[in-house]
């Protein structure tokens, strides 16, 4: 029993693992900034330094501790995200910003190295074993001070692809989008269209009005449909229990049942005995009928008047 319950932990930790290895797979690298200047945004200290911000590719929370950050090929452990905060889970979808200013000490999303100025950039994500590659890229040397190095679409391309990737600048057209989505959708294609082909609303209105009463109709219909059920089901208990063979099966009228009928053979039953049932909401009052004594009667405690004769 011992070692089948061993086996079964064994097998369900080792699934575990490689689901989650699996979701690991979706991190990616999203957009990297090697000179942040005071255009920018500063980190929880006040202070401008280089960031990094990793994206959730997958459509469930990831956790990502225990993972490996590095700028340096030789060493793949050199920066592992610490166990135990809460915040390195990642929702569906999202991102999370990572400080590239050698102060480890000052939180877990804080990096034990730097970048170089001037220099083309490597950044990697390593998996928790330190060997399976996660996620890579060269961010080039031309980059600016206040400028961002970014995937073109949140998390979608392949590992160290610069087709994938693009110099952002901050300008209207090529933005800088820290712990948020890199292309920014201010409209929704679908309700521009529908606004546009139906201005007044009444399409929806009719079709709103159309959904609500076929769900009442389908409602409906369910409900009659379980009622008939129900109703058979009872009927053919009580055959059941009334009838002890075929033929009083098939004398039995099922008309005969009706409330009506019912109420009809109480009356009946009622007006002949003279009684009813003691139900708890009735009060039943009897006449007691006392045989007269003249021992109880008072005219013969009285005391008589004295009369002239």
């Amino acid at each position: 029993m011992k070692k089948r319950l061993l086996t079964l932990l064994l097998v369900t930790l080792a699934c575990v693992t490689a689901v989650s290895a699996q979701g690991r797979r979706g991190l990616r690298l999203n957009e990297v900034m090697i000179v942040n200047d005071s255009t920018s945004v500063v980190d929880d200290f006040g202070r401008y330094n280089a960031w990094v911000e990793l994206y959730n590719s997958t459509f469930a929370p990831l956790e990502i501790s225990s993972v490996f950050i590095t700028n340096d090929r030789n060493n793949n452990k050199l920066y592992p995200v610490p166990l135990g905060d809460v915040n390195t889970e990642i929702p569906a979808r999202q991102h999370v910003l990572f400080w590239a200013d050698g102060e480890p000490n000052k939180g877990t999303f804080h990096l034990n190295f730097v970048f170089t100025p001037g220099e083309d950039n490597y950044l990697a994500i390593y998996d928790a074993d330190g060997l399976s590659l996660i996620d890579e890229i060269v961010v080039p040397g031309s980059l600016l001070p206040g400028q961002s190095y970014a995937r073109k679409v949140d998390g979608e391309g392949g590992t160290n692809n610069p087709d994938d990737w693009e110099v952002r600048d901050g300008s209207e057209a090529k933005y800088i989008t820290p712990s948020s989505n890199n292309i920014i959708k201010s409209t929704n294609n679908k309700v521009d269209s529908f606004a546009e082909n139906d201005p007044h609303g009444f399409a929806m209105a009719v079709m709103a009005m159309c959904i609500v009463f076929s769900a009442l109709l389908v409602l409906s219909i369910c409900f009659y449909i379980i009622n008939r059920i129900g109703a058979s089901i009872s009927r053919s208990r009580k055959i059941k229990a009334l009838a002890s063979d075929e033929e009083e099966l098939a004398d039995h009228h099922h008309e005969q049942d009706s409330g009506e009928v019912i109420a009809a053979i109480s009356a009946a039953l009622a007006e002949h005995l003279d009684a009813h049932d003691r139900e708890s909401t009735i009060l039943t009052i009897n006449k007691v009928r006392r045989a007269y004594s003249p021992w109880s009667s008072k005219i013969y405690s009285l005391r008589e008047l004295p009369t002239r004769k």
